[in-house]
C-alpha cells in the first residue's frame, strides 16, 4: 500500500465530489499496480504514468455522473471494454451496478479476469466476443439497463453495435474525447433506426486539465430491427446514413 497514492486517488476523486472508502482507494491503486505490469508485456494502454491514468482512465470512467447516476442493481455492458474502462472503475465505485465486460481480444478478457479476481470485486464479468454475434443471442439482446463504451469508433458505427444490446427504456452512454458536432448530426439516422433517440450531451473538461470530453445520453424508446448489427466489418464500411 502507498499512502501517497491513495491520497492523490482520494483527491482526484473529490474534485468530481465523489468520496472512496479505504478498500476502493486500495482497489484503484492495486487496478493501477496490474495495469502496469500486465502492459510490459501486452498493449493495454499508452497511459502509464500514475498521475495520468488516475485523472484520464479511473475520473474520466466516472465523469457519466455529469449525465446519468447508475442506480442499484442495473445491469450494464461495457462494450469495446479494451483495458476495463469505464466498467472496472464504475464497478469500483458502485458495487451494487452488475457489469457485462465485452471485448474482442481474449489475451484482454484473461487480463481483466485477474483483475477482478485480485480486487475481489462480484457480479461483474469478462467475456471475449464480438458484438456483431453477442448481440444476436437471447441472453444478451436488450437485456441491458445501459451500454457504455469508450471505443474509438463513430458513432454511427457505436450506435448499431451497442443499440441492440439495450432494453426499451435503457440507455447507450458513449464517451467521446473529440468535438463530435458532425458526428452526432450523421448518427441522428442510426440512432432514430435502431430505436433510440439523443436525450442529453455533455461537455466538459477534465478536472485541473483542458482535456475535452463529450457524452451522449442515448435513450432506448423502442426495440433495435432484428438485422441489426450486421455481420462484421459491415457497420463500418457502410455506417446507417
Amino acid at each position: 500500500m502507498d499512502k501517497q497514492k491513495q491520497l492523490y486517488i482520494k483527491e482526484a476523486f473529490k474534485k468530481i465530489e465523489t468520496d472512496l472508502t479505504d478498500n476502493q482507494l486500495w482497489q484503484f491503486e492495486r487496478y493501477y499496480e496490474l495495469l502496469i505490469q500486465k502492459n510490459e508485456v501486452m498493449n493495454l494502454t499508452a497511459i502509464t504514468e500514475f498521475h495520468d491514468v488516475v485523472q484520464k482512465h479511473f475520473v474520466d470512467s466516472l465523469m457519466i455522473q455529469k449525465l446519468y447516476t447508475p442506480k442499484g442493481e442495473e445491469y450494464w455492458l461495457d462494450l469495446g471494454t479494451g483495458a476495463g474502462f469505464p466498467g472496472i472503475p464504475l464497478k469500483i465505485v458502485y458495487p451494487n451496478l452488475k457489469i457485462l465486460l465485452l471485448d474482442s481480444l481474449n489475451k484482454r478478457v484473461k487480463f481483466l479476469q485477474e483483475v477482478i479476481e485480485e480486487l475481489g470485486l462480484s457480479g461483474i464479468t469478462a467475456v471475449h466476443g464480438r458484438a456483431e454475434e453477442l448481440a444476436r443471442k437471447e441472453e444478451y439482446r436488450e437485456q441491458f439497463d445501459c451500454c457504455v463504451s469508450r471505443a474509438v469508433a463513430n458513432l454511427a458505427v457505436l450506435s448499431e453495435y451497442c443499440l441492440p444490446f439495450v432494453r426499451v427504456q435503457g440507455c447507450f452512454i458513449p464517451y467521446k474525447s473529440e468535438k463530435i458536432q458532425e458526428e452526432v448530426k450523421g448518427a441522428e439516422k442510426a440512432i432514430h433506426i435502431l430505436g433510440g433517440r439523443i436525450e442529453r450531451q455533455e461537455e466538459f473538461l477534465l478536472p485541473d486539465s483542458d482535456i475535452y470530453r463529450c457524452l451522449l445520453l442515448v435513450k432506448k424508446e423502442k426495440n433495435s430491427p432484428k438485422k441489426y448489427p450486421r455481420k462484421a466489418g459491415t457497420p463500418s464500411k457502410e455506417p446507417i446514413r
